[in-house]
């Protein structure tokens, strides 16, 4: 490596030209230098001055430059040779030294020696010097002159140190000192570093700096060890000096280890230095780093260096906001460029040190992946990972790593990057770039946090980077909007509404360049073949179109130009449905969509009046000219059967009305695609399966034009459609596959149009209107009825679809009957060539039966998602091939019910006029909310809250089923927020109640009626409402569905987890209120404890009438829930126990299980229930168990018990889970005896356990009359756990009680003996038989009976009663108690069923010490060869 010094450096020249330069005010040409007198030039004829002038360098006076005649190195060698040959040599040098020094006593010759010399001829194409050299600097060439010429200087400086600068701004000290740098060669150069370092001491300060930044250029490199010593003195000396000190540092060849001092030492000054002297340090640190130092290094600098500490809070926001006003700069804000640029030097030092140094990029990466304390993380590493990234390209994949770990683990937060933001936003803003990619790259992610991250990042670089980096922001989230990902379009359209809330003035410069990409995109979008993305595109257009058309209040007097924007506006908005009408009038699908958007957009927003008129009219005549025909006009078409005016309300005479042109449309599309044609399907007629959500949109569009109005289309409320007689009768076997597909769809088309018949006309408020209403509320309940006619016969059918979203792309109904794969794909094909679609994609049939359901269960073919219970149930009589349908399975291909529709709840007796052809009232029909009506409104909004207000976990989903399945068709229900959903069905509390009130009395009616008929021959605890059999069986089924989805209803409000939520306070307060004014009218507001109690008095009125098991179970759990609201529920507590019991011992209907597959988790609820709330559950269970299980032994076998009813052989399973599982918990919850505890709670513990392994003893014996494997099952499984409790929390009991009441404790333990002797017959049993379900508890349960004899025995031992104690070998037996013969002879020791009992057999103590010995053999005997086991005894 070649020295500094030795260098000609071409700074050093153009330093010498400047100084020059500064002298000669006037520079002068050659020709004016030839022309000076003779005076200018020195004469004093000394040695000194004719030995120069001999040599070719002639000296002047004043402010003129001496003059160098010859080449630089030919005037040294001359001079050199003269005087070494000069007679007098080496004497000469002395007075050659003296002549100069004489000299230079004169200010002005000094200042000309140690300038520049003037050339007289031109040198360079000789020499390749471009500068000339001052006297001084040629004289010190000299090896002979250098030692006497350099102790002359060092002489000379200090009478100039402490003077001022001169008029033509050159510092004599700086200049004499200037002649040392970049010498050839030193001839002392021990002396001259010596010289400079006392000169460096005695120094002023602006000196020192100057000296000590020139001794890299002066020292040659054997004195920099030296010099670096004698510096780091004056380091710790002088912290003033400490950056000139570590720049010349950074320049000296220095030892490692003498760094790494250096760098302690002022890494501990590090927080105490000035701004300004910051990127000199953090440049010498960051150099004397090496490999195996850097992760400590870092480390140490990370924790020391912040830079926010010089950056205050008011100087950021002072800089920001002169930098956006750009307003002209004060002397505070001169120092604030100063400190920022300060910073800017800082990092660029870091950035230069990361792009060129590998292991400081790694080392910082390291230090930061090392820290685990989130609040150890600061804005500085943040940033830091950011500069990593964008300037290291080696380390930038690790960077990224780093920080999503960070991110992912929460370390990173959105303060903390918001903090990096505000405080580095100058030196971040340069690398703009790197951050967007950065962030487009967290896009991709799966990774929520992560892309939340890079949505932060998006933000911050928006809100604190320039205009430019602000457009770019913009770019890049509309790129992400148009990739077509649906997290991140939804997290980029998030961005960029935050963006628009953040800083609008900013956006709305980019208005222009986002609104010209969307507009883009969607017409791409909606022009694609992808069905997907056409979907996309017209949701993307329909809402582009509706923010376009707000309704923008304008005031009187704006001007003309806002009139014409908002004209321009009017014409965009309809361009652009005109688009969006051209691109999805050839598909069903899209059109529908287009038509349920717009509609759900024109009842959310207000468009502008002018807008709403074209959509209005428009949609209007394209309603007319699609879907209305006059009466009289006869339908032409071979249709397979005779059309009809069906479903008109009006009795008219008149052929003038109007009729909904369904079969002849739909007939039309449905032998297109069924014969296959070929024929163009370019007419303009509409697709029926439209039909639906066409009307909506009309119907919405009428009532924002007229504040709700609907005269002006109330014609669609009572106009029959073109039909076939709906009503299959006795065609239904006769008709084909075809037909009857046609007939199905026909009639969910119907039940659909309906439905949304319903929605728009149910707020109107004339009597006339609501009539109406009311009987398309029948028409729908008759509809129902056919529909589950045609589904039942065609089980694999897929009905036109009614909501048209991304979720019902893979939706298929789930058919009820158990149909094998291959039929059921057969099945589909046949609905492929059945089903119609105006579309050539056939998109309907496509996306709906390639994704079939696997949650149908082998057995019952029921779907483990639904839990809401069928209100209608259809019977196969003995037909095969004939299933159960349930309605509910189809919810997604109904149209959705408002939620206003059930204002119709209100209704009471209405009057409807009739009237004739003069409008006059030809007579008067009152119409009424029947039960079938009830029950279907009941049955919707039972789904609509199950759906809002039950949450998604607590609903079973099968194993890769789609989750968002369980939204489709509850769209507009989601659009209301759960609060305003809520307050409304707080609002229909009071016709539930009155509704539920009215059910009640229709049941007690006959509830009396039948009791007297009966002349009181059954208990009132037996009776059962389902037993008259003079009621219609059909008209009751109803009142009871009515009654239990009441029940279900208000269950699902009140079990809302939202009401624990301070803001929902008041809804559940007027909830109660409701129920609280049932009984009584109060006008002062009481308080929550009292209404809840009122309340709960209210409905455990209900119980006495119940009709159905179900409704039982329903106002259980309702009265539960109110409890749980209630701060002293164990006040009613009991109450709940009572209701469950008298469920249990009431006779049921029979069938009532056959008819709801749900029956047995009901049953377990039930039972829960009852032995939950109870005061003594092990009584309860001893009174089942005891009492209910022997009368059902006794009975006969299709009988059940005379005390409980509802136990059967099929639900004894059910009771005997249940028990078992209560019994367990309750021992378990029971604490564990102490020494400390009095003699009292000793007895009732122990009377209590007693009566625990009591019951246990019970339950047990009962398997060997139910030995199925589920009663097995249940003995393996809780009987362990049984032992288990009674190991931990009995025993402890039993060492402090033994002592007084011995035979108390040996009497429980020998009834626990005589169980665990069963529970080893039972394992026996389960590996005799082989069947794994049961043998893999076998192991586990056989080491709880060990430990159970250790610890009898040491309980015993601890009494000093070990003779208590025996061992002996247990035969294996079944489950009736006969030897297993396969053991017979292995066992010959015990041979009757007397040597096996042991617990009260006393025998001495040897006896019991010989068999304490073999029990460890005798276990291990057991394990191998299960022949044996250990009994406590």
């Amino acid at each position: 490596m070649v020295s500094k010094r030795r260098r000609l450096d071409s700074e050093n020249r153009e330093t010498v030209t400047e100084d020059a330069s500064k002298i000669m005010k006037q520079p002068l040409s050659k020709l004016a230098r030839k022309s000076y007198d003779s005076h200018e030039v020195e004469e004093n004829g000394s040695i000194f001055v004719r030995l120069l002038k001999t040599s070719g360098l002639t000296l002047k006076t004043g402010e003129n430059q001496n003059q160098l005649g010859v080449d630089q190195i030919i005037f040294q060698r001359k001079l050199f040779q003269a005087l070494r040959k000069h007679p007098s040599y080496p004497k000469i040098i002395e007075e050659f030294v003296n002549g100069l020094e004489s000299y230079i006593e004169d200010c002005d010759c000094l200042r000309n020696c140690l300038l520049s010399c003037e050339r007289l001829q031109d040198e360079e194409a000789s020499t390749g010097t471009f500068y000339s050299k001052s006297l001084i600097k040629l004289l010190l060439g000299i090896d002979i002159l250098q030692p006497a010429i350099i102790k002359m200087l060092f002489e000379k400086v200090p009478q100039f140190l402490f003077e001022n600068e001169s008029n033509d701004g050159i510092n004599m000290s700086r200049l004499i000192i200037n002649q040392l740098k970049w010498l050839d060669r030193i001839v002392d150069s021990k002396d001259l570093t010596a010289q400079m370092m006392q000169l460096i001491s005695v120094a002023p300060l602006n000196l020192q700096h100057d000296f000590i930044t020139s001794l890299p250029e002066i020292l040659v490199d054997s004195q920099h060890a030296n010099v670096g010593k004698e510096l780091s003195k004056l380091l710790a000396q002088n912290t003033s000096l400490t950056v000139p000190i570590l720049d010349v540092f950074s320049s000296l060849r220095l030892d490692s280890n003498f760094l790494s001092e250096i760098r302690q030492l002022v890494m501990g000054k590090l927080s105490s230095v000035q701004l300004e002297d910051l990127p000199v340090i953090v440049k010498f640190i960051l150099h004397s780093v090496t490999d195996t130092t850097s992760l400590e290094v870092i480390s140490e600098l990370r924790e020391k260096l912040n830079v926010q500490h010089f950056i205050l809070p008011s100087r950021v926001q002072a800089s920001q906001s002169k930098l956006k006003s750009k307003g002209l700069a004060s002397s505070s804000g001169n120092q604030e460029n100063s400190d920022k640029d300060c910073v800017l030097l800082v990092f660029d030092v870091i950035k230069s040190a990361i792009r060129y140094e590998k292991a400081i990029s790694e080392a910082w990466i390291k230090a930061i992946e090392r820290i685990e304390s989130v609040t150890e993380h600061k804005a500085l590493d943040v940033a830091m990972l950011l500069i990593i990234y964008s300037t290291s390209t080696q380390t930038k994949k690790g960077s990224e790593k780093v920080l999503r770990n960070k991110i992912q683990s929460g370390c990173i937060q959105e303060q903390l990057l918001e903090g990096t933001f505000s405080t580095h936003y100058m030196v971040l803003k340069d690398i703009c770039p790197s951050i967007l990619l950065l962030a487009q790259t967290l896009f991709h992610s799966q990774d929520q946090r992560i892309i939340l991250f890079g949505s932060l990042l998006y933000k911050y670089a928006f809100k604190f980077f320039d205009t430019y980096c602000q457009q770019e922001v913009v770019g890049a989230l509309v790129t992400h909007v148009c990739s077509g990902n649906e997290a991140e379009v939804d997290t980029a359209l998030d961005v960029l509404l935050e963006l628009i809330a953040l800083n609008p003035s900013a956006m709305r410069l980019n208005a222009v360049f986002v609104k010209d990409e969307m507009h883009l995109v969607i017409r791409k979008q909606l022009s694609s073949t992808v069905f997907k993305y056409k979907l996309i595109g017209i949701i993307g257009a329909v809402t582009m179109a509706g923010i376009m058309a707000e309704d923008r209040s304008v005031p009187s007097n704006s001007t003309q130009r806002r009139a014409d924007l908002s004209s321009e506006w009017c014409t965009q908005v309809t361009s652009l449905l005109q688009l969006v009408h051209s691109c999805t009038e050839h598909s069903p699908w899209a059109s529908s969509l287009y038509y349920d958007e717009f509609a759900n957009l024109i009842q959310e927003r207000k468009l502008a009046p002018k807008t709403l008129e074209w959509v209005g009219q428009t949609i209007f005549n394209d309603f007319q000219d699609a879907f209305v025909v006059d009466f009289c006009a006869i339908p032409e078409g071979d249709f397979p059967f005779p059309v009809k005016a069906l479903y008109g309300l009006e009795e008219s005479s008149t052929q003038d009305g109007i009729v909904i042109n369904l079969l002849p449309l739909f007939f039309q599309e449905f032998a297109g695609v069924s014969q296959m044609t070929s024929q163009e399907s370019s007419q303009k007629s509409m697709s029926s399966l439209c039909l639906a959500s066409h009307f909506r949109l009309l119907r919405l569009c009428v009532a924002r034009q007229h504040n709700g109005n609907l005269d002006e289309i109330d014609g669609l409320l009572d106009c029959p459609l073109f039909l076939p007689d709906l009503e299959p009768g006795e065609k239904l076997e006769s008709m084909s596959a075809k037909e009857r597909s046609l007939m199905c769809s026909l009639t969910f088309l119907t039940f659909n149009w309906f439905r949304e018949v319903v929605n728009a006309f149910c707020q109107q408020t004339s009597p006339e209107m609501k009539g109406k209403v009311l009987s398309r509320l029948k028409d729908l309940v008759e509809l129902q009825e056919i529909l589950e006619k045609y589904l039942a016969v065609i089980p694999d059918y897929v009905p036109p679809f009614a909501n048209v979203d991304m979720d019902t792309l893979d939706m298929i109904p789930k058919s009820s009957s158990a149909v094998s794969t291959k039929n059921r794909n057969k099945g589909k094909m046949g609905g492929r060539k059945q089903k119609a679609d105006i579309s050539k994609a056939s998109s309907t049939e496509t996306l709906l039966t390639e994704d079939t359901s696997e949650c149908d269960t082998v057995t019952s073919g029921r779907s483990p998602v639904e839990k809401v219970l069928e209100y209608v149930t259809k019977e196969s009589a003995g037909k095969e091939g004939k299933t159960f349908v349930s309605l509910q399975n189809y919810h997604a291909f109904f149209r959705e019910l408002d939620i206003e529709v059930f204002s119709i709840l209100h209704s009471g007796l209405v009057t409807k006029f009739i009237l004739d052809t003069e409008m006059h009232t030809e007579a008067t029909e009152v119409v009424q909310l029947g039960p079938a009506e009830l029950l279907f409104l009941l049955e919707d909004l039972s789904q609509k809250l199950e759906n809002v207000l039950t949450p998604s976990f607590a609903k079973r989903l099968c194993f890769l089923k789609n989750k968002g399945n369980r939204n489709i068709g509850f769209s507009h229900l989601h659009q209301r927020s759960v609060q305003d959903i809520v307050h409304c069905v707080v609002q229909l509390l009071t016709p539930m109640c009155n509704h539920l009130e009215n059910i009640h009395n229709y049941f007690q009616v006959r509830r009396l009626s039948y009791y007297k008929t009966r002349n009181h021959s059954l208990g009132a605890e037996h009776l059962s409402v389902d037993d008259k059999p003079r009621v219609k069986a059909q008209e009751q089924h109803t009142m009871s569905s009515c009654y239990q989805k009441l029940l279900q209803i208000f269950y699902t409000l009140f079990a809302w987890k939202g009401f624990t939520h301070h803001s929902n306070l008041h809804l559940l307060h007027s909830a109660l209120e409701v129920l609280t004014s049932r009984l009584k009218q109060t006008e002062q507001e009481q308080p929550l404890e009292e209404l809840i109690s009122q309340s709960f008095n209210y409905l455990q009125n209900f119980h006495h009438c119940i009709p159905n098991f179900q409704c039982g179970l329903y106002l259980l759990r309702l009265l539960m829930t109110l409890l749980e609201k209630s701060a002293a529920p164990t006040q009613k507590k009991e109450k709940l126990a009572t209701l469950a019991k008298q469920l249990l011992c009431r006779a049921w209907p029979h069938g009532e299980k056959e008819k709801n597959t749900n029956f047995n988790d009901h049953l377990h609820d039930l039972l829960c229930i009852y032995l939950e709330h109870t005061d003594n559950v092990l009584k309860a269970i001893e009174e089942i168990a005891g009492v209910g299980v022997p009368e059902l032994v006794n009975a006969p076998k299709d009988a059940s018990s005379s005390t409980f009813p509802m136990l059967t052989r099929h639900t004894f399973v059910i009771f005997f889970r249940v028990m078992m599982a209560e019994l367990e918990k309750t021992v378990k919850s029971l604490q564990a005896g102490t020494a400390t505890d009095s003699q009292q709670v000793h007895e009732e513990k122990l009377l209590y356990w007693n009566m625990a392994v009591r019951d246990f003893s019970i339950l047990i014996n009962l398997m060997k009359v139910f030995d199925s494997y589920p009663v097995l099952h249940v003995c393996l499984k809780y009987g362990r756990h049984f032992v288990e409790a009674f190991l931990k929390q009995c025993m402890p009991l039993l060492d402090f009680c033994f002592r007084k009441h011995r035979e108390d404790v040996l009497s429980l333990l020998e009834t626990l003996q005589r169980n665990t002797r069963l529970l080893h017959h039972l394992c026996g049993h389960s590996k005799i038989h082989q069947d794994t379900r049961l043998t893999k508890h076998v192991p586990l349960l056989k080491k709880s009976l060990e430990l159970l004899v250790c610890r009898v025995k040491a309980m015993l031992v601890l009494n000093n009663c070990r003779e208590a104690f025996w061992l002996g070998t247990l035969k294996n037996r079944d489950l009736q108690g006969e030897e297993i013969v396969s053991q017979h002879l292995s066992s010959p020791e015990s041979t009757s069923e007397d040597s096996e009992s042991g617990m009260t057999s006393h025998v001495s103590r040897d006896r019991a010490t010989q068999d304490g010995e073999d029990e460890a053999s005798d276990g291990q005997k057991d394990q191998d060869n299960d022949e044996s086991d250990d009994s406590s005894d």
